[in-house]
C-alpha cells in the first residue's frame, strides 16, 4: 500500500507501531461527491479517514429538511466513536467534496483500542473537536445574517480542503446551510459582483479571502483557535 494514509493527520498521529498495525486492515477507496456514508440510525462499520475533500454532518429534522452541524476533512475521520464500541450515526454523513479515504473497519478500531491509549486518545480529542464545531455552528446558525454564515462556509470549506476552488451546486450549498436557494443565490451575486468570488456552473472561486473574512462573521475565527477545523 502507498504511504497515502499518512496524508490524513489523525493516522499520522498514531505512534509507527500501531499505524503499521492497522495499516494492513486499510481498503483505501475514491468516494464520489453526493455519496452517502450513513443515515440516522445506521449502525457504523466502517471508519472513514479522508485525504482531502470534505465529509458533511447534517441533522435531519421530522419533515426531512436538513443543516449542516460540522464537517471533516483529512485531519479527521467519520465514525471514530465506534472504536469504544457498537455505534449508531446521530446524522446523515455525505460525502460535500469528492475524497479518496481510507476505510478501517469497525471491529478492527475496536479491537486495537483495547489495548491502544494512542488510539483511545486520538478518537475522544477528534470527537471533543466535532462537538466544539457543532456547538459553534449552531450559535452561527441562530445568531448570524445569511451572508455572515455564507462567508463562513467558504473560508470554512477553503481551509479544510486547502483550496480556493470549491465544487458545489447552489442548492447543494442551501441545503447546508437551511436557508432557501434563492437566498444563496441573491448572496453569491453580491459578493461576485464585489469581487470576492467567482461562480460558474457548481464550482465557486475565492477570489479575495481577506475581504471574504471581513464580511464573515466571527465563528471562521472561533473555529480556528478551537482547533474545531
Amino acid at each position: 500500500m502507498p504511504t497515502a494514509p499518512l496524508a490524513n493527520s489523525l493516522l499520522a498521529s498514531l505512534p509507527r507501531a500501531e499505524f503499521d498495525q492497522l495499516r494492513p486492515q486499510m481498503t483505501v477507496t475514491s468516494l464520489a461527491q453526493g455519496k452517502v456514508l450513513a443515515e440516522v440510525g445506521d449502525e457504523i462499520d466502517q471508519v472513514y479517514f479522508p485525504f482531502g475533500g470534505m465529509i458533511s454532518l447534517r441533522i435531519i429534522m421530522k419533515n426531512g429538511k436538513a443543516i449542516e452541524t460540522s464537517t471533516i476533512g483529512k485531519d479527521g475521520a467519520f465514525g471514530a466513536a465506534a472504536t469504544f464500541g457498537l455505534y449508531k450515526s446521530q446524522v446523515r454523513a455525505i460525502i460535500q467534496i469528492s475524497m479518496t479515504a481510507a476505510l478501517i473497519p469497525a471491529a478492527t478500531m475496536r479491537r486495537h483500542g483495547e489495548t491502544s491509549k494512542a488510539l483511545q486518545l486520538m478518537c475522544m480529542r477528534f470527537n471533543e473537536n466535532l462537538l466544539a464545531q457543532a456547538r459553534v455552528t449552531a450559535a452561527c446558525n441562530a445568531l448570524h445574517l445569511i451572508e455572515e454564515r455564507f462567508c463562513r462556509w467558504l473560508l470554512q470549506t477553503s481551509s479544510v480542503t486547502q483550496s480556493t476552488t470549491i465544487q458545489l451546486t447552489q442548492e447543494f450549498l442551501s441545503e447546508m446551510l437551511g436557508v432557501r436557494r434563492t437566498s444563496v443565490t441573491e448572496v453569491a451575486q453580491k459578493l461576485q459582483e464585489a469581487g470576492l468570488i467567482n461562480c460558474s456552473r457548481g464550482v465557486i472561486n475565492i477570489l479575495d479571502r481577506d475581504a471574504l473574512k471581513a464580511r464573515s462573521c466571527e465563528c471562521f475565527e472561533t473555529l480556528r483557535e478551537q482547533n474545531a477545523i
